[in-house]
């Protein structure tokens, strides 16, 4: 398996060190290509130096705090893997994060059987993402959770939501149950498999009309998913309250 890179955002020096050290000795196929100390610096370095397949950072920082960073990160880079760290007094916001698809939170100081767990879980995502490549059902063989499953069946939305997707079509790509795996997307995901699609294509849809004001609505609306330019106007008023139009019109006032 290839090395999974990783970029780690901490404001307090030792923690930022310690913390950069543990991931690597836990399993060395994690190698950190950045170490921040705010998630400004851990945004410039995925915009000019290299995008990471995981960031790991904390919640409270100077400059750009970890909330930012993972909504930006969400945004411009979706493929990439979120971890959060924070404290007992940032519990709530831990909760509000993982709404935000990240993947999972450590509560400092972190502890070393936890990160295991969490680093475990990130490599069984990627080698799946990995397989998929290669095989048409990287579920086959293999005895997952639940709630592993539709961390890998979300994994699997977020790399194909810009082409035709149906609960069908994902459900026999997996060899699941459509209802099933329907029920189980909305306990552990908190909502069902096409309205988490609807909100990715929305997501970026927003991203391309206010940064990509070449294209038209037509060809944002077909890069998310959308052919059809008038259900594209219609779901993202929906989700909006605007028409796509209105929505970029609004970006240029």
């Amino acid at each position: 398996m290839n090395p999974i890179h990783v970029i780690v955002a901490e404001d307090e020096p030792l923690l930022l060190k310690t913390l950069v050290d543990q991931i690597q000795r836990t399993d060395e196929l994690f190698r950190v290509i950045c170490a921040a100390r705010d998630g400004e610096y851990a945004l410039n370095h995925m915009k000019n130096v290299q995008v990471p397949d995981m960031i790991v950072t904390d919640i409270t920082m100077p400059v750009m705090d970890g909330i930012e960073l993972i909504n930006i990160v969400e945004r411009d880079y979706p493929q990439v893997k979120k971890v959060i760290i924070s404290g007992f007094s940032e519990f709530e916001y831990a909760r509000q994060a993982l709404k935000m698809n990240v993947i999972d939170y450590l509560l400092k100081p972190v502890k070393k059987k936890e990160l295991e767990q969490v680093l475990s879980k990130l490599k069984m995502i990627f080698e799946n993402e990995r397989m998929a490549l290669k095989s048409p059902n990287p579920l086959a063989n293999r005895k997952y959770s639940p709630e592993d499953i539709v961390n890998t069946v979300a994994e699997f939305i977020k790399s194909n939501y810009s082409r035709e997707l149906s609960l069908e079509d994902i459900a026999k790509q997996f060899n699941i149950n459509a209802p099933h795996l329907s029920k189980s997307f909305l306990k552990y995901a908190g909502e069902t498999p096409s309205k988490y699609i609807m909100s990715l294509r929305i997501n970026e849809a927003k991203h391309l009309l206010s940064l990509k004001k070449e294209l038209s609505v037509k060809e944002v609306g077909a890069a998310v998913g959308y052919p059809d330019p008038f259900y594209f106007s219609r779901i993202f008023k929906q989700l909006t309250g605007l028409a796509p139009k209105e929505y970029r019109n609004r970006l240029e006032q």
